[in-house]
């Protein structure tokens, strides 16, 4: 869903923090002690962003999040970083794991760990309700402006579906999701692709946007984990088991989409 790696370009620290209710051995698996280090880019709804203070992350991964710790018995400490170094920050011990729509794919899986997947996402074409196209699938996508955030699975859907397909379309790249869909609302492009999850945020009543097409789920997050850590891997893999269990994972879906995607 979100970019390769790049330098790191650490931002803001967000701290939140989860009630705990187990004893965690000092350094057991984590940098700090009694303390999941989470690294996400803040910015990408309504997986994770900001709330109307501007201060608060909110979103399904920030809720992920405080669950997980919570099961560990630990606080949670949620490191805003940007994507293009979120992962080389995993590598350098700037928190001990992402949770940040982190898809689970063969490339990544030779540098870093990945948890079993938490939700699985497909592709979506958004266009506005006025708008003067209206494509219905990948290969209508012919001649006109789509906009995706860089380096993200929805740029490598274009490169890959579209654009090595012969397609001729025009992919304008942006840093952040939410200004491709402004440039949209804008008429600045005439499309935009993006994860399916993410465009939950952006339609809906009196959302000036529309769904013309939506692929099958083909990708999984997971959260990413520095290699070598297999322990705590292997204690977020339980603790997701017993949301799952539990109806925490599920309650958590419904809250931020409305329904439960976790399946």
């Amino acid at each position: 869903m979100k970019k390769i790696v790049a330098g790191l370009l650490g931002l803001g620290m967000i701290v939140a923090f989860s009630g705990c209710n187990k004893k965690v051995e000092a350094g057991e698996f984590t940098i700090e002690k009694g303390v999941l280090k989470v690294g996400m880019e803040i910015g990408y709804p309504p997986m994770e962003y900001f709330a109307e203070d501007g201060k608060t992350p909110i979103g399904f991964d920030v809720e992920l999040g405080k669950a997980v710790s919570e099961k560990l018995g630990l606080k949670v400490e949620f490191i805003d970083t940007a994507w293009d170094g979120i992962f080389a920050g995993l590598e350098t011990n700037k928190y001990d794991c992402v949770m940040s729509a982190a898809t689970i794919t063969p490339e990544r899986l030779e540098s870093m760990e990945f948890t079993k997947p938490y939700i699985g996402n497909g592709q979506a074409i958004i266009i506005t309700k006025n708008s003067k196209v209206s494509p219905k699938s990948p290969e209508e996508l012919e001649g006109l402006s789509v906009g995706v955030q860089g380096e993200t699975t929805s740029d490598y859907f274009m490169q890959k579906n579209v654009l090595a397909k012969g397609i001729k379309a025009n992919v304008l790249r942006f840093d952040k999701v939410m200004n491709a869909y402004e440039d949209l609302r804008l008429d600045r492009c005439d499309t935009v692709v993006s994860d399916a999850l993410v465009s939950a945020a952006y339609l809906g009543e009196g959302s000036p946007f529309v769904s013309v097409w939506q692929g099958e789920p083909d990708e999984f997050f997971g959260v990413a984990i520095r290699k070598g850590n297999s322990a705590l891997t292997e204690k977020i893999n339980q603790a997701l088991d017993e949301m799952k269990a539990d109806g925490t994972l599920k309650a958590i879906s419904e809250k931020i989409f409305g329904a439960d995607l976790t399946n």
